[in-house]
């Protein structure tokens, strides 16, 4: 068996797929690549047995349809510092060798029997299914990755929680500390439905979306989702369990409210967060008038650090103790020129909001506060 195949295009598409793969495997075959070549395009599938991904390219030439399973590793290296040029695999199925050659050499590497490569049974995906944009999606997962957590005891809090109402898609994520609440107006389903999305399948998303346009779809079981979008598909083992009610930890009642520029709070937070505790990494914040004063303190080394910026305060004089880093990383997931912040007391979760909301969105973040001591 003879194909021929676009350099540049096969390490692009190579790349991508290697990110499904693990250092370690429990099948020495999910090492490898399958190839499948089927009338003239290549199909191309990588796997961790959870997760699937698989895309696909057109061949320059080939001579007949086949199978077979490549190392990652070594097909990586040989080819990514190709410039664009037409490279030939020919397989030589009685010897488990590849021989590739391209303008200035060639080299050959063993290659393993595609019967061997697991393949999930074919899936009912026709329960459920959500299309949304493809800019749209890579956009909300960047926003809300972050606010996942790494819980053993609460599987569910560990991956991105998609819930479809007749009102809204909510795309959600909390690590018991912090919440992200994406409310995204122009999805909807008169059939209410949900998942869990893992962290490494929305992870290979955000690294694989908003490069153009489209649309993604999503489609799920209580099981497992496949998910299309465009150049390929990942088929991932979704978290099981019952995702608890975010929407009752969002305070309704925030007398309290706080306009600043966001980027100048991201600086001042910057130069104050590395004098907090390492532990707690807390940040005092007071709100009183114009002002907002940061404070930060690690008395076992005696560090301190204060810094007041201009804001709009609507409120009584308030001081409330946030974790600096998560502040921090709050703030990045924003594109507004302001922030707002909306406040109870020290005792009740606040809320960040954009000061301009995306167009048919509603972002909503949540940090708890932490114990300050006056």
């Amino acid at each position: 068996m003879r194909f021929t195949v676009s350099s540049t295009a096969l390490s692009s598409r190579l790349n991508a797929l290697s990110k499904v793969i693990n250092s370690k495997n429990s099948l020495p075959i999910l090492a490898d690549f399958l190839f499948d070549i089927r009338d003239n395009v290549l199909y191309l599938t990588a796997s961790d047995s959870e997760n699937i991904m698989k895309t696909q390219l057109e061949l320059v030439e080939s001579d007949e349809n086949g199978r077979f399973a490549i190392g990652n590793h070594d097909l990586l290296e040989a080819v990514k510092g190709f410039s664009e040029q037409p490279i030939t695999f020919d397989i030589d199925q009685a010897t488990n060798l590849v021989k590739i050659s391209y303008q200035n050499g060639m080299f050959s590497l063993p290659i393993e029997s595609a019967e061997e490569y697991p393949l999930p049974q074919n899936m009912d995906f026709s329960a459920h299914e959500i299309v949304i944009p493809n800019t749209l999606l890579a956009e909300n997962i960047n926003r809300t990755l972050f606010a996942t957590a790494q819980d053993e005891l609460r599987p569910v809090m560990n991956g991105i929680y998609f819930d479809l109402t007749p009102d809204c898609l909510s795309i959600v994520a909390s690590d018991g500390h912090k919440l992200v609440r994406n409310r995204l107006m122009s999805i909807q389903s008169e059939q209410p439905a949900a998942f869990i999305l893992p962290k490494k399948p929305a992870s290979l998303l955000k690294n694989l979306l908003g490069k153009d346009g489209g649309d993604v779809v999503i489609r799920f079981d209580d099981r497992n989702a496949q998910i299309n979008y465009g150049e390929g598909e990942i088929i991932c083992r979704l978290i099981e369990g019952r995702y608890p009610n975010y929407n009752s930890v969002i305070p309704q009642n925030n007398p309290n409210m706080l306009t600043v520029d966001r980027l100048g709070l991201l600086a001042a937070l910057r130069r104050v967060q590395p004098f907090a505790n390492d532990s707690s990494n807390l940040v005092h914040f007071r709100a009183e008038g114009g002002t907002l004063q940061l404070d930060a303190e690690d008395y076992d080394f005696s560090k301190t650090a204060t810094e007041r910026i201009a804001c709009e305060y609507n409120g009584q004089p308030l001081s409330i103790g946030f974790k600096g880093t998560s502040f921090i990383e709050i703030l990045n997931t924003f594109d507004s020129p302001e922030v707002i912040m909306q406040l109870a007391d020290a005792s009740r979760a606040g809320l960040v909001l954009p000061s301009e909301q995306p167009e048919n969105q509603e972002v909503v973040m949540l940090m708890m506060p932490m114990m300050i001591n006056d």
